[in-house]
C-alpha cells in the first residue's frame, strides 16, 4: 500500500513538573527536508532525535515543533542588573547633556533595550531527555498513520484513474478499422486526380500499405496496456521489494504511459481517436500531479 508525504502527527505528555508537545507536519518533497524546532532546553538532544527519525520520515518537506512547559513556576529569564544599570545612567546623561525630559515610563523603556534580559533555562535531565524521545516516537507513530490514511486516498484515485485510460483505450477500437478505410480512401482519391499519369497498381497498394503500417498503433496500445497494469502491479507491491521510493517509480511509469498516449495521438490521424486521446492525457495529468505527493 502507497503512503502520503502529506502528514501531521501531535502527541503530549505532563506530569506535576513539565509538559511536553511534539506536533509533526509535512507536505511532498524530492528528499527529506526536516526542520527541527526545539526549545532551549531541549537544544543539545537535536541531533539525537534527528538521527531517531529520519530514517523513519523517508521523504518529504518535515516540520517538528516541539515545545516545553516548565510547571514548576520557575522563569527562565532574569534580569540582567549591570546592563539595565548602564543603560539608566546613559540615559540620564542624555537628558542632561541634551535638555530632555525624562520617559514617562523609564522601566519599560529599560528592559526593551537589548540584553535587559538573559536567558537561564535549566538543562533537561535524563528523566525530561528519555520522555522526549519516546513522545516523539509516539507523534511519528500517529504521523506515519496519518500518512497511510492518506495514502488510502490516494491508492483508490489512481485506480480509478488508471481505469478511465484503460476504458478510453478500449474506446479506440472502434474506430480502427474504420480510420483504416478512410486513410485508404482519401489517398485512392488524390490518385484517381493524377489522371495524366500511369500508375502500377501493383507498386501502389505496396506503398500503400507501407504508409499504412506507419499509421499503425497496435503496438503503441499493447505497451500503454502493459505501462497501465505495471503501475497497478506497483501500487500494490510491498514496500521492501522497492529499490527506489514507490513515488519516483510511479513518477517514472507515468512518463512511459505519456510517450505512449503521444505517440498514439501523433499517428491516429483521426479526429475521434485524438479526442480520446486528449481525454486520456487530461487522466495522466491528474495522475501526475498526485503521484508528487506519494512517498
Amino acid at each position: 500500500m502507497i503512503a502520503s508525504m502529506t502528514g501531521y502527527g501531535k502527541k503530549s505528555f505532563a506530569n506535576e513538573k513539565f509538559k511536553i508537545t511534539v506536533e509533526i507536519k509535512s507536505v511532498n518533497s524530492k528528499q527529506l527536508d526536516l526542520t527541527l524546532r526545539l526549545p532551549a532546553v531541549f537544544r543539545e538532544q537535536e541531533t539525537n532525535l534527528r538521527n531517531r527519525l529520519s530514517p523513519v520520515l523517508e521523504r518529504g518537506k518535515v516540520e517538528i515543533t516541539v515545545t516545553y512547559e516548565n510547571l514548576k513556576g520557575v522563569t527562565p529569564m532574569k534580569f540582567n542588573k549591570d546592563v539595565i544599570s548602564g543603560y539608566k545612567t546613559q540615559i540620564e546623561e542624555l537628558m542632561t547633556d541634551l535638555d530632555l525630559p525624562e520617559p514617562k515610563d523609564l522601566v519599560s523603556v529599560l528592559l526593551r533595550l537589548p540584553e535587559s534580559m538573559v536567558s537561564h533555562a535549566p538543562e533537561a535531565d535524563d528523566e525530561e531527555k528519555e520522555i522526549l524521545t519516546k513522545v516523539s516516537l509516539e507523534a511519528v507513530n500517529n504521523f506515519i498513520e496519518y500518512r497511510m490514511q492518506e495514502g488510502r486516498g490516494l491508492y483508490e484515485f489512481f485506480f480509478s484513474k488508471i481505469e478511465r485510460i484503460r476504458e478510453y483505450l478500449a474506446h479506440t477500437e472502434k474506430f480502427e478499422t474504420e480510420r483504416i478505410n478512410k486513410i485508404r480512401e482519401k489517398l485512392e482519391q488524390q490518385l484517381s486526380k493524377l489522371q495524366a499519369v500511369e500508375i502500377d497498381r501493383g507498386r501502389l497498394e505496396q506503398e500503400m500499405i507501407f504508409y499504412i503500417e506507419k499509421l499503425d498503433v497496435t503496438e503503441e496500445k499493447q505497451r500503454l496496456r502493459s505501462h497501465l497494469n505495471y503501475f497497478e502491479e506497483t501500487l500494490g507491491e510491498p514496500d521492501e521489494t522497492q529499490v527506489v521510493g514507490k513515488g519516483k517509480k510511479l513518477g517514472f511509469i507515468s512518463q512511459e504511459i505519456g510517450r505512449e498516449i503521444n505517440t498514439l495521438g501523433s499517428k491516429s490521424n483521426d479526429a475521434e481517436m485524438q479526442k480520446l486521446v486528449v481525454m486520456m492525457k487530461d487522466e495522466l495529468e491528474q495522475i501526475k500531479e498526485q503521484v508528487l505527493n506519494v512517498l
